[in-house]
């Protein structure tokens, strides 16, 4: 059974104990949460506390969260945006928004459910009833190219090329100030951040390496344009690289500032280019996802 531990600082003084566990562990629902709580399963200084209690400085957090038992996940008609598909592989164009594969508390609506439906079963079984087909992922609120494997002999090839950091996956984003160099590499370790552990950081210590060179496409009077290129894939490595620089995504209320005239839902963030080499032909296959409209619209405006 997994335990999440957690010590309130002073910025986190008098938030309600659910709405604040909502962002903290952001993999499960709030009525989840809520139902865990009531159940008695989350402890405020080894005390059982209710949903409305509000919390305080120093006050320490353990949940023991409950063991997950794989669920039956139902296919469901979600309509799919797809760029690519043929019998061993399917590349979508991902929504912002849509979780990618079903957690505790959460699921239905996830694009698992409608790849379900999509291919009808017809998927690599790998990593469980809860991740099929799923060889990589891109967070909810990031949008664009995500593959998706059919069987298991493609899901191996791929996750051996995403190892070997040779698939192409590029992104387009825009930053909060204006990139002085035209171009650069941020190559710093990501892994949790030793005082926020619901937070990714640049941590040399325990993280593991990561590498993101960026290019400026378009600089603006108080934000940047500008597309990211990874040769690894670490939780949250763009947002967590580009804020390490002074320059973190727009719309970005965990790793940038939660003040911005413009009504976002999440980061400005979409996964453009996805390349790699088919598993059955062995020839290289490059997929684009236009931009969304929004984030059209944006670079409009600004």
């Amino acid at each position: 059974m997994e335990q999440f531990t957690y010590q309130i600082g002073i910025e986190e003084d008098e938030a309600r104990l659910d709405k604040w566990m909502s962002s903290a562990l952001t993999d499960l629902s709030r009525s989840y949460i809520q139902k865990c709580i009531k159940d008695g399963k989350v402890f405020v200084n080894d005390i059982p506390r209710k949903a409305s209690y509000r919390l305080k400085v120093d006050d320490e957090i353990v949940f023991q969260i409950p063991e997950a038992v794989e669920p039956s996940v139902c296919a469901e008609n979600i309509p799919l945006s797809i760029l690519y598909e043929d019998d061993d592989v399917l590349v979508i164009d991902k929504p912002k928004g849509m979780v990618v594969h079903p957690a505790p508390g959460h699921y239905s609506g996830t694009l698992v459910n409608a790849v379900l439906y999509h291919c009808k079963g017809q998927l690599s079984g790998i990593n469980g009833v809860l991740r099929p087909g799923i060889v990589h992922r891109i967070d909810k609120d990031t949008t664009g190219s995500l593959v998706v494997c059919k069987n298991d002999r493609s899901h191996r090839d791929i996750a051996s090329q995403l190892k070997k950091h040779s698939v192409t996956r590029s992104y387009r984003a825009i930053v909060h100030g204006v990139l002085e160099a035209d171009a650069g590499t941020i190559d710093a370790s990501i892994g949790r951040d030793e005082k926020d552990r619901r937070r990714m950081a640049v941590n040399e210590k325990n993280g593991k390496a990561a590498v993101t060179h960026y290019q400026v496409l378009k600089r603006f009077r108080e934000h940047t344009y500008i597309e990211c290129r990874l040769e690894t894939g670490r939780t949250h490595q763009i947002r967590v690289h580009m804020t390490s620089i002074g320059h973190p995504l727009l719309g970005d209320e965990v790793y940038g500032s939660r003040k911005t005239p413009f009504r976002l839902e999440g980061q400005t963030l979409h996964a453009y280019v996805l390349g790699f080499m088919h598993p059955d032909t062995q020839k290289y296959l490059e997929v684009k996802a236009p931009l969304p409209a929004y984030f059209e619209h944006l670079l409009e405006i600004l």
